[in-house]
């Protein structure tokens, strides 16, 4: 979507963050999924306290979805999809190919999204 559409109401604008399994996750031994697991779960905990990521988790219930079933979902709120798509390619399990990325820009009815631990943390 190159514009926002012309509508008579207004619109909230994040960037969503869709991670799916990466070229190299089914070469890695167990105990290095393990820990990039890990350490994906820290970067993404770091970037929600420093208020880029509002919300993220997994998704589940995909293994029938082929070849690529998404893995886990976010929404951020920065203004800048390239901004994003910057600090999740620095995600340990991104780097090493457990994980890939796609970040894209999200439009819903204004005021209708609530992230209460974001505020909280803020």
């Amino acid at each position: 979507m190159t514009a926002e559409p012309n509508l008579d109401f207004a619109l909230d604008t994040y960037e969503c963050v869709v991670l799916y399994p990466g070229t190299a996750g089914r070469a890695l031994p167990a105990e290095t999924i393990q820990r990039l697991q890990a350490e994906h779960a820290e970067h993404m905990q770091a970037l929600q306290r420093r208020g880029i990521i509002l919300v993220a988790g997994a998704v589940d219930g995909n293994e029938a979805r082929e070849p690529d079933p998404p893995l886990g979902f976010g929404l951020a709120r920065t203004g800048s999809v390239d901004d994003v798509r910057s600090v999740m390619d620095a995600d340990p399990a991104v780097q090493a190919g457990l994980y890939r990325v796609d970040v894209m820009t999200f439009l819903c009815p204004a005021g209708s999204l609530e992230f209460p631990l974001a505020k909280a943390e803020s």
